[in-house]
């Protein structure tokens, strides 16, 4: 973690400094947007583990990155997410409910793009990005005061879309901040197997931007840095790479065993980095709240998940012609209902 920007890796008096100048309000806002996050992540492991939803990436680890992002843009700025943020749009208002649908394949999962300005979920590596810009490009011409932000993952860095989206954005100084999770895993590819720059911030430089480093553990130094980059864009500066540093706690999704290709020695090393309890340390230290306090701010996140996961319950199932619809402007003869059959999964649930 050399060279990453943070306030909670500080010495203790610099960290209360800096988290008594965010203030309380900031602070418990970044908080329980991480509980949020930690609790949708929560219920959906389970729930895939009860087979009620299909495969999940599992964002253990990310919550302070992820809130970072929404809490440091503005409303009217846009997101861009891959196959792991799918719960970042709860954080700007989306009933979890939506999301969780989207898991268990329901038409009734995708969220509104407009009202929400976060766009839809890209599953390719590194295919969002090039949205991104292009979103922020248009605002640019428009003379809009709104930024694009695109995630991304360690392994995306590597990506053809990645380099593409970065050049553009450069050449054009579209308001765009790429935020990069650098977890050190591309499924069970570790960085030095796919890069030879060990920084991922310093490929910024050979497209002419910024590059900052911050600790991805962290979520008032997220927010710092974040903040920073969207200034910059909003201002006419252009495009910034943030790497987020740190480590994937979990695994790489559901259907994952990183046991076969990862160390538990260096799981263990990297556990007690786990963002909620370091932020919950940081503000008690602060004296900004207390244990209680925070605990309740979890528990209404998890009671709020528990809800969701009874109203999906509730949900009727999608039939084959629903899901063709969300496909098809205008469903095929063959997928019509002449034609479709009722899998037997699906008629047991009648």
């Amino acid at each position: 973690m050399d060279g990453v920007e943070t306030i909670l890796g500080a010495d203790p008096e610099a960290m209360v400094s800096q988290l008594l100048e965010l203030g309380r309000d900031l602070c418990l806002r970044l908080f329980e947007g991480m509980a949020g996050l930690r609790a949708f992540d929560d219920r959906a492991v389970i729930l895939q583990r009860q087979g009620r939803i299909g495969t999940y990436p599992t964002f253990y680890g990310e919550e302070a990155v992820q809130t970072a992002s929404v809490v440091a843009l503005e409303e009217r700025d846009w997101l861009f997410p891959t196959y792991r943020q799918t719960a970042v749009v709860t954080l700007r208002g989306c009933p979890p409910l939506v999301p969780l649908l989207m898991w268990r394949g329901h038409p009734g999962g995708w969220h509104d793009v407009m009202r929400y300005r976060v766009a839809p979920v890209c599953v390719p590596v590194a295919t969002n990005l090039p949205h991104a810009v292009g979103a922020a490009w248009g605002a640019r011409l428009r003379s809009a005061d709104w930024v694009a932000l695109g995630y991304a993952g360690d392994g995306a860095t590597s990506a053809g879309d990645f380099h593409e989206a970065c050049n553009l954005a450069a050449v054009t100084g579209s308001p765009v901040i790429f935020l990069v999770n650098n977890n050190q895993w591309a499924i069970s590819t570790p960085l030095r197997r796919q890069t030879r720059v060990q920084r991922l911030a310093e490929k910024a430089a050979a497209y002419g931007m910024p590059g900052l480093r911050v600790d991805a553990f962290d979520v008032f130094a997220c927010h710092r840095v974040l903040r920073r980059a969207a200034e910059l864009a909003r201002s006419g500066g252009g495009p910034t790479l943030v790497e987020a540093v740190g480590y994937r706690l979990g695994p790489h999704g559901t259907a994952d065993e990183p046991a076969l290709y990862r160390s538990p020695a260096a799981d263990r090393l990297w556990a007690p980095m786990e963002p909620l309890g370091r932020a919950q340390l940081g503000l008690v230290s602060a004296g900004l709240a207390d244990a209680g306090e925070l605990a309740e701010i979890r528990g209404r996140a998890s009671a709020r998940l528990l809800a969701a996961a009874e109203e999906l319950e509730r949900s009727p199932r999608v039939t084959l012609e629903e899901i063709a619809d969300t496909v098809h402007l205008s469903t095929p003869w063959d997928l019509s209902p002449d034609h479709l059959r009722e899998p037997s999964w699906a008629a047991a649930g009648e």
